[in-house]
């Protein structure tokens, strides 16, 4: 399950050693970590991951066996997103590995990604497993990737490695396997210190169109 240290001033959020799927218990650690995080007065937020997975996102064993709970739990989960997206403190994913799917959304929502050069993918396979995009998901993905690199991703099931991904600006930067979480830290150090107020005001003005899009599943149940 996820686990939180410190790096200075830094949260450091672990999401696991495992595929870090998306359970209902993994949602609301995740969010009592972060609520840790900022009652602590953390400056910063990298999110990584002590496996080959950052995550493969949904947890589809048990949306097969909660059908009837499909609505609440997208809610939930598109109700995290939103929720990093607009963190009143700057944020970095820093990927070890994969990265699919919901996984990829939630990296997507952070500010900025570090991803491992040499191994690991990040893909939306959604149009290869027929399962299309919630509203919210397709406006979380548009509001952070470039219109090419938005269809080149949504729409072919496209495995990118690190360095493709950073060609085509999914991610800020790359690292070796051993670099990645220094290289985040690294990207988040200049950057402490804003008012929490201010920058959360702005990431809700920024990404306002994609935040009414992730919440609506949350007011539709």
């Amino acid at each position: 399950m996820p686990t939180l240290s410190y790096h200075d001033k830094i949260a450091v959020l672990d999401l696991g050693d495992d595929e870090n799927r998306f359970s209902p218990d993994f949602l609301e650690t995740v969010n009592a970590q972060l609520d840790t995080a900022l009652a602590d007065g953390a400056h910063g937020l990298v999110t990584t991951a002590s496996s080959k997975f950052f995550s493969n996102g949904l947890d589809l064993d048990w949306l097969g066996a909660n059908g009837e709970r499909t609505q609440w739990y997208v809610g939930e989960v598109q109700a995290l997103f939103a929720r990093v997206l607009t963190l009143p403190v700057p944020t970095v994913a820093a990927l070890p590995g994969h990265a699919f799917g919901a996984g990829a959304m939630l990296a997507i929502a952070h500010d900025y990604r570090v991803m491992r050069a040499d191994r690991g993918y990040f893909c939306f396979p959604e149009v290869d497993i027929r399962i299309p995009f919630t509203e919210g998901m397709a406006a979380l993905i548009q509001a952070k990737l470039s219109p090419k690199t938005a269809v080149a991703s949504m729409t072919t099931g496209r495995r990118f490695g690190g360095n493709d991904a950073l060609t085509v600006d999914i991610v800020d930067a790359t690292a070796a396997e051993d670099a990645v979480l220094d290289t985040a830290l690294a990207m988040l150090a200049p950057l402490g210190g804003k008012d929490s107020g201010t920058l959360g005001a702005i990431k809700n003005t920024m990404f306002a169109g994609a935040i009414t899009a992730l919440l609506a599943a949350r007011q539709a149940d």
